[in-house]
């Protein structure tokens, strides 16, 4: 099961980010090249009247668009914070595992679970040593 929100892998959400930042900047970019224009020409003293009826409106429609992306971008944060809250699956159990597979208790003592001739050692030394644990002592004593 994944464990990545669902958000991060939702086309809708990050299209409303990038329309957002898209119209952000582009309504960034119109106000500020009108209230530039205009400034230029208010203090150069060669303004016509299309340069400041048509500049103030131009100006306005870049604050509105510009607006917009901001309302935007903080619809799609508090979508982000509202997934947050969506509660998750539970995770399924893990398989119950076979106790076939487990070894038993009552089995030999002396099996470890390892192969003779490895190098393992023997953590306290057995009543009557085989041959096969002094080929081990042998082997580990290398």
């Amino acid at each position: 099961m994944s464990t990545r929100p669902h958000l991060v892998r939702s086309v809708p959400f990050w299209g409303l980010v990038v329309v957002s930042l898209a119209t952000a900047a582009g309504g960034a970019y119109l106000l500020s090249d009108r209230l530039g224009t205009m400034t230029t020409v208010l203090t150069a003293g060669t303004a016509t009247p299309v340069d400041v009826y048509v500049g103030q409106s131009m100006a306005v429609a870049g604050a509105v668009v510009l607006g917009a992306g901001i309302i935007g971008l903080l619809l799609a944060l508090a979508i982000a914070a509202l997934s947050t809250l969506r509660p998750r699956a539970a995770a399924e159990p893990a398989e119950a595992a076979d106790a076939s597979d487990e070894p038993h208790m009552d089995a030999d003592p002396t099996d470890h679970g390892y192969e003779r001739g490895l190098g393992y050692t023997e953590a306290v030394p057995t009543v009557g040593r085989t041959a096969d644990a002094d080929e081990d002592a042998a082997v580990a004593a290398r």
